[in-house]
């Protein structure tokens, strides 16, 4: 499985919205719980999917077919790792970390992806142009944010929030490999079907625990509602397109631009310091992506130029 153009935009475009998730996080969560602030998105994304599929005329995928028990399964399997369980730990986690520390964390997933891609999807062989390219996105992600992502707040519950964000991590990594090895359907049916289930999931959860969120002030809506169709609904979207057609490897990718996007976005909207580090940080991650990608791209220029 080759990418194609189509899905380098996708990737970039997927970089954007999940790099603007972790401001709009941090704002919803000065108000209202991180179970609530999870609850919150996936099922506004779930309501936004679901009208899409009406627009479109789409089915969701059917219950009572021949392998319909597969798909289903898959699809929760996908909610669970990719929506209610990340969400979740990222949200409780960003409250007790040192706030870069989450990037870095997100920034494994290629790491913890391509052994998993290499056992159990075909076609996905780690190499050592892989293992280099990756290991390189990791260092310059490490670098971006520096060692003050590392630096103790001295909470208590430090310890356990790390682990929660490393938690995330393997959840995705998990998620991009059930969704790659879900029966063939519907790609757009898929994710609405496991960004609903996700909403069952999570949602009881939220309500027993954190309780309704009766007082919530309007920056920590606004929040939520953004989190909701745009880096969930739209984000779900993009994800499944891009793991069915290039695959999970090629996906994980995305997570090196996550953490650059979010610094960016804090210089631009809160007024933080871009850090000296981060132009030279970026070719980094280029060149790391590149070299990951490197037989790949060689082709799709081919294409191009043969196509011209």
């Amino acid at each position: 499985m080759e990418p194609s153009v189509k899905n380098w935009v996708s990737l970039l475009a997927l970089g954007v919205i999940w790099g603007s998730s972790f401001l709009a996080v941090s704002i919803a969560v000065q108000n209202v719980g991180p179970l609530t602030v999870a609850a919150g998105r996936i099922s506004i994304g779930a309501v936004l999917l679901l009208i899409f599929l009406r627009v479109r005329a789409t089915p969701l995928p059917k219950l009572r077919t021949p392998g319909s028990t597969t798909v289903w399964a898959a699809a929760f399997g996908f909610g669970v790792c990719a929506m209610a369980f990340p969400f979740f730990f990222l949200s409780w986690g960003q409250q007790h970390v040192a706030s870069g520390f989450a990037g870095v964390t997100m920034a494994t997933v290629p790491l913890l992806v391509l052994p998993l891609a290499h056992f159990l999807v075909q076609g996905e062989r780690m190499n050592a142009s892989k293992l280099v390219g990756v290991t390189a996105g990791f260092v310059g992600v490490a670098i971006l944010i520096g060692p003050a992502a590392f630096n103790t707040t001295g909470g208590q519950l430090e310890p356990i929030a790390r682990l929660a964000c490393f938690a995330a991590a393997a959840c995705y990594a998990f998620g991009a490999i059930i969704a790659r090895s879900a029966p063939k359907v519907d790609p757009i049916a898929f994710a609405t079907a496991a960004t609903v289930l996700a909403a069952f999931i999570i949602v009881p959860v939220a309500i027993l625990v954190e309780g309704l969120p009766f007082e919530m002030d309007r920056n920590s809506l606004i929040a939520i509602v953004f989190l909701g169709a745009i880096p969930t609904a739209a984000a779900n979207l993009l994800l499944v397109a891009i793991i069915r057609s290039a695959g999970p490897s090629f996906m994980s990718l995305v997570n090196y631009q996550v953490p650059l996007w979010s610094v960016l976005f804090g210089t631009v909207f809160l007024g933080e310091v871009l850090p000296n580090q981060t132009f030279a940080t970026l070719a980094l991650i280029l060149l790391g992506v590149g070299f990951s990608q490197k037989n790949a791209i060689r082709r799709l220029i081919a294409g191009q130029k043969a196509r011209a």
